[in-house]
């Protein structure tokens, strides 16, 4: 970026905006945070509802090492502002055939448990998949996932040979099936593809990545739920200085030729700055710019979900922090939801159930664009129809546990802004891989981040994404961080 970056405006108080104000304080920059809700998190959302606490977005962390970057811009650290409890089992896989699986980070207990399960060869062949995923992983981390492409030709480096000899460019599910034979351990080192917006048989191998960050690196659950991570990193920057502006919505951008001079209001106020980052979702940034980059092909966008939060009255031991309820049917269940646009025949479903007992169950359902079901109608009927599916595997009376509830929907996704009505942004198809993907220098000093534009989709990628925000603004070199005098714990406990 060229011309003064003193002034950064925020548009978003997400973890990608936290996460860019961060970075961007930490660099000396001053920073203007602007949200139209009225508590920090975007989609890393919250629900109180009859004396349950929900969380309406991720229910887990993954990769804590990439939240302490941010609070490490500033001269903090994550232990001081969060609490995480690292989760064991990592998830638990129940099976249509009743057989279970629980997943974990350590090594020998995860080899153990896949020898239980399915006998010494498929554990041998976990140890060699784990040492692909790691190397998988150390391979993209800085070149891939956490690197601002400016043209395909950033990708000709030696790190693109070694991802191409490690099958990087191959797909995702035959490659998991090279290291194990069992179908149902191949679901569990490749369903995480469906974040990425594809099928396994679909994806780029290059995504088992998110394998490795669930099943490897390990999960991580903050204390008081995942609002406390937006909580956390918003209470630093503030204490860092920034200017945070909840209850404020971004209605346009004043511009000079290709540059923002500031931002306007929706209450009228105008706000001067050098640069501005955009963090909504990609057509809300871009009405909010004006113009819609060209792209040789339209967008593709991710399955969305349906999530039915339950306040219930009991628990099922047989839950853990996160269990994966897997229906008999794969291949049919992604052709429904990414070509047919039709609800799951037999649903496999996430059900999340952390103390409290506020639970959350997503069920993987089409975007809008695939699939223009009317959710005001068929919504409370689907609600009925995972209630029957949950006590059939095994959740015994859990239609009549309910106190209090609420039903999200893809129509509820739209309704927040969501393009197609998904959570998930665009899908990670090559056309929207890596430089292919939206780019994130938009105008001379508008940069976007979040989980739309680069590395991608999920808490970690968007931590990542405001990072690279960040230094598309600051040249990638950062002053030593100072706390502001004005500035101090005491006039603002954290």
């Amino acid at each position: 970026m060229t011309g003064r970056t003193d002034h950064v405006v925020v548009v978003g108080a997400g973890l990608a905006g936290l996460s860019t104000a961060l970075h961007l304080l930490g660099a000396g920059r001053r920073v203007t945070v602007v949200e139209r809700d009225d508590v920090p998190g975007g989609r890393a959302g919250r629900l109180d509802l009859g004396g349950y606490r929900f969380d309406t977005g991720p229910t887990v962390l993954t990769m804590p090492d990439l939240v302490d970057e941010a609070f490490a811009a500033v001269g903090e650290s994550l232990r001081d502002r969060l609490d995480l409890m690292p989760l064991e089992p990592a998830y638990r896989a129940r099976f249509a055939d009743g057989e279970v699986l629980d997943v974990h980070a350590d090594a020998d207990a995860m080899e153990a448990e896949v020898r239980r399960f399915a006998g010494p060869a498929e554990a041998a062949g976990y140890r060699a998949l784990r040492a692909w995923l790691t190397d998988l992983y150390r391979t993209e981390k800085d070149t891939f996932i956490g690197a601002n492409f400016d043209s395909p030709l950033n990708l000709l480096t030696p790190h693109l040979a070694r991802l191409a000899a490690l099958g990087g460019f191959a797909r995702l599910g035959p490659s998991v099936a090279r290291f194990l034979k069992d179908e149902r351990l191949q679901r569990v080192f490749s369903f995480q593809s469906l974040y990425a917006g594809l099928p396994p048989r679909k994806a780029l191998a290059a995504y088992a990545v998110i394998a490795y960050m669930d099943t490897i690196a390990g999960v991580y659950y903050p204390r008081g739920g995942m609002r406390a991570l937006p909580d956390a990193l918003a209470a630093a920057a503030r204490d860092a200085g920034a200017d945070l502006r909840y209850r404020t919505k971004v209605a346009w951008l004043e511009r000079i030729g290709g540059r923002v001079t500031a931002v306007r209001t929706a209450q009228g106020e105008r706000i001067p700055c050098d640069a501005v980052v955009l963090t909504p979702d990609l057509p809300v940034a871009y009405r909010l710019l004006g113009h819609r980059p060209r792209r040789p092909v339209p967008m593709t966008w991710s399955p969305s979900a349906v999530v039915l939060h339950a306040g219930v009255d009991r628990t099922w031991p047989e839950l853990a922090h996160h269990t994966l309820l897997f229906g008999r049917a794969w291949d049919r269940t992604f052709d429904e939801l990414t070509r047919l646009g039709t609800l799951m025949s037999d649903p496999s479903l996430l059900v999340t159930s952390p103390p409290g007992r506020g639970m959350f169950v997503l069920a993987p359902a089409p975007n809008l664009s695939v699939g223009p079901i009317d959710w005001p109608r068929v919504g409370p009927a689907y609600r009925d129809e995972l209630v029957r599916v949950l006590e059939d595997r095994g959740l015994t009376g859990f239609g009549d546990s309910v106190e209090v509830e609420s039903l999200v929907t893809p129509r509820d996704w739209a309704g927040m802004g969501l393009a197609a009505g998904t959570p998930f942004s665009a899908a990670h198809t090559f056309a929207q891989t890596g430089p292919f993907r939206p780019r994130n220098l938009v105008l001379d000093n508008v940069v976007l981040a979040g989980c739309g534009t680069t590395p991608g989709v999920g808490v970690p990628p968007v931590l990542i994404s405001g990072k690279l925000a960040a230094q598309r603004i600051t040249g990638g070199v950062g002053a030593r961080w100072r706390r502001p005098a004005a500035v101090s714990r005491a006039q603002h406990p954290g």
